[in-house]
């Protein structure tokens, strides 16, 4: 059985695929249809790859991963709701307020969260993120016409937003920003290929996967000297500056998770592992001193290669809940 936050997670994400598992586009159905959600149809496809611009009302509870123009309209008082938008790896997400009808005064509110939060918990963690929590949230009500066009730092945001008021509502356009290095990501899908590099550059940065998965890093450099650093197995890689760490958890934040296994030293070869949890994480800590670079694919893992735990499988407390 799925965990709550799983659930929470897929119903947020849309991990809906075609049968072969290799769409990406999802889109929500109208209210009025009995499943929320489909995929985009070819022709839809088609129209968007010739430059025209998709447009659609949104719900109080929806999901983008698309570009385009969007609209709200209140038909009753809504007091709970929010928008994520979610992008490839490589992308960045540029929100623009093309129109704006809420009432500040009376209680309503409009914000943009620079990724995303669920329960509390915020993705990226606040060790990862260049900004403060609270520097992380634009409120329209405070910035207004300030700041009308706003970027996120990594391929996740989200909108949270209150109308009192039937008839009030808003326009946002959404856009796509190649992001030449990217650095936090929660991936779309629970299987695929990734390289992470982080160019001299003092920060952390993680890949997030909301499924059980087996993970293969096939290639890592970390900029030490002859591309290897000695450890006791039992020290850990902390004080080393520059290292790979792997982790799982039931929540959305890296920085409350338990942590799996420590990488501290380059290798080109193979290193799999099961990591049963409902979110995996590989992380990356960079002192700045390097380049440093990983390669990394993962696919969901099954129920057979769970009971089929060898010795390069993660701790068994991640097993439980598959």
């Amino acid at each position: 059985m799925p965990s709550a936050f799983q659930f929470q997670c897929h119903f947020v994400l849309i991990f809906l695929a075609a049968s072969k598992g290799e769409t990406r586009y999802l889109e929500v159905r109208d209210a009025s249809e009995d499943e929320p959600f489909l995929l985009l149809s070819e022709d839809l496809k088609r129209e968007l790859s010739a430059g025209q611009i998709y447009r659609r009302s949104l719900r109080c509870i929806d999901m983008l991963s698309i570009e385009g123009q969007f609209t709200f309209t209140s038909d009753q008082p809504q007091l709970h709701c929010a928008t994520f938008f979610i992008g490839e790896p490589e992308e960045l997400i540029t929100i623009d307020y093309d129109f704006v009808n809420i009432d500040c005064q009376g209680g309503d509110f409009l914000k943009v969260f620079d990724g995303w939060i669920l329960k509390g918990e915020k993705f990226p963690s606040s060790l990862d993120h260049p900004l403060s929590t609270s520097q992380r949230y634009i409120d329209f009500c405070e910035s207004g016409n300030i700041q009308r066009s706003i970027r996120s730092s990594q391929n996740v945001a989200m909108i949270f937003f209150r109308i009192h008021q039937p008839g009030n509502g808003f326009t946002i356009t959404v856009k796509k920003n190649t992001n030449l290095f990217p650095c936090n990501v929660i991936s779309q899908t629970p299987s695929g290929r990734f390289t992470m590099v982080i160019p001299h550059q003092h920060r952390n940065c993680s890949f997030s996967i909301i499924y059980p998965v087996v993970i293969k890093i096939s290639d890592l450099i970390l900029g030490h000297l002859n591309g290897l650093f000695l450890k006791k197995p039992s020290a850990g890689c902390a004080g080393v500056g520059d290292f790979v760490e792997l982790l799982g958890g039931t929540g959305l934040d890296p920085s409350k998770m338990f942590p799996l296994a420590d990488l501290c030293h380059s290798f080109h070869g193979s290193a799999q592992m099961k990591i049963g949890c409902d979110n995996t994480v590989l992380r990356m800590v960079s002192s700045g001193k390097h380049i440093n670079r990983v390669t990394f694919e993962y696919h969901q893992l099954d129920l057979q290669e769970a009971e089929n735990r060898k010795e390069n499988s993660i701790e068994e407390f991640c097993f439980p809940s598959i």
